[in-house]
């Protein structure tokens, strides 16, 4: 069994913002598996179905970012899964923007909500898909830049990516970590200037 956690922040002002594209790599993975996110407990939103012969749990807490631990320990408590078993999707400052990163452990790397995951599962050992959001322009705080919505003109770049993030989501769970990691770091085709 896997866990798939998009990381976020609740509200509808969030639905949009850099920092909820977990969430939304998700909500897309819901469509696309034909898994409802139906079940609201455990401080989070989930559905559970089966994806190439393994069963899955898509999550997306609800307790704010940087509580995320919180939500992520008790849906693996009740699942009875290790942190070997979890797979998180999250905005990530340090991968160049519109790329994808997938790795199996490392740090927080500023991010709040690694944080809270490392802190109450007490390890960094679990994959991680990590979207690039680029770093904020100069003189911008980084809590106001992943808190920002992106501009209108990037919308399609943000869909692109939503959608590659998904995929690789899928190869990872289907094919495995070489696999994903070979299709879909680097840099993405077709962007929007």
């Amino acid at each position: 069994m896997r866990l798939i956690v998009g990381l976020g922040n609740p509200g509808r002002e969030y639905a949009w913002t850099r920092h909820n594209l977990g969430w939304q790599v998700v909500a897309y993975l819901a469509e696309e598996w034909r898994i409802p996110l139906s079940k609201k407990s455990l401080e989070s939103v989930w559905g559970q179905g089966r994806v190439g012969g393994e069963t899955v749990v898509l999550a997306q807490p609800t307790t704010f970012m940087n509580l995320s631990g919180q939500a992520v320990s008790r849906l693996s408590s009740y699942f009875k899964l290790s942190p070997e078993n979890l797979v998180v999707v999250h905005d990530d400052l340090d991968v160049p923007l519109w790329r994808i990163k997938i790795v199996e452990r490392g740090g927080p790397g500023g991010h709040r909500g690694i944080l809270s995951l490392i802190g109450q599962l007490h390890t960094e050992e679990f994959l991680r898909v990590k979207l690039g959001i680029g770093r904020p322009p100069a003189m911008m705080p980084t809590e106001n830049y992943v808190l920002s919505h992106f501009p209108a003109a990037e919308a399609e770049n943000v869909t692109q990516l939503i959608e590659r993030a998904a995929q690789a989501v899928d190869c990872l769970i289907r094919e495995g970590l070489p696999a994903a990691q070979t299709r879909f770091h680097g840099e993405p085709a077709d962007l929007k200037d």
